[in-house]
């Protein structure tokens, strides 16, 4: 079992909520009680489908004191940046499959004054992130195919949580471990088990029929 220096945040993804009332689906996660929420921007590009824009973010921004975690989908993030920069982001996630400049990248965001981390979906190996890791303030592991919500937890990537929770204790460094994808009641303990502290949960938090029950049975696990 591996452990984490961070307490378990709940961060749910807003894909899930009510795209007709995005104002009243980030009220529900606040009367959840909760601080994060999760924005998947997608470009149909490098992920099947489209989300949401920065001028979106910014609208939200303007409504919302919660912790905007911003994760890129795109093949070039480091293009749109400063537009979501600017919108409002506390963190931006960005993906490490692109050709760009990933380094250069980070570097943007930090120097911006926001918190910044990679992630990389299913079938890229954990190796891919070492040499980065000294960099990040948060890891993300995708646990489905990025795309579209609702998907089925693939449990061939919980090995590679307890992988980057073990170097994040052997190399004293900080970075949150978050994971993404088919994450509910019944997927959050394995995952918590191996060094997880970070949870984004969009159809079944936007789906419970008591979302602040549902907040407590996941952070209390």
């Amino acid at each position: 079992m591996q452990t984490s220096p961070h307490p378990v945040i709940l961060a749910p993804s807003l894909l899930a909520g009510d795209h007709a009332a995005l104002r009243e689906s980030l009220q529900t996660v606040e009367a959840a009680g909760l601080e994060w929420v999760h924005l998947d921007i997608m470009d149909g590009h490098f992920v099947p489908n489209l989300s949401f824009g920065p001028e979106t973010v910014a609208t939200l921004r303007s409504q919302s004191s919660l912790f905007f975690d911003v994760h890129l989908m795109l093949d070039n993030p480091h293009q749109h940046l400063d537009a979501f920069l600017d919108a409002g982001a506390d963190q931006i996630t960005i993906h490490l499959e692109p050709d760009y400049p990933v380094e250069a990248t980070l570097q943007r965001i930090k120097e911006a004054g926001k918190k910044c981390g990679l992630v990389i979906n299913p079938d890229t190996p954990a190796e891919a992130l070492v040499r980065y890791l000294s960099n990040c303030d948060i890891i993300l592991l995708m646990t489905v195919v990025p795309g579209f919500g609702g998907q089925s937890f693939r449990e061939d990537v919980l090995p590679k949580m307890e992988q980057l929770a073990r170097l994040r204790e052997e190399e004293g460094y900080d970075f949150r471990l978050q994971v993404d994808g088919g994450i509910t009641t019944e997927t959050a303990p394995a995952c918590l088990a191996r060094g997880v502290d970070t949870l984004v949960a969009g159809t079944a938090f936007f789906k419970a029929a008591d979302q602040k029950q549902f907040a407590k049975e996941m952070v209390a696990q």
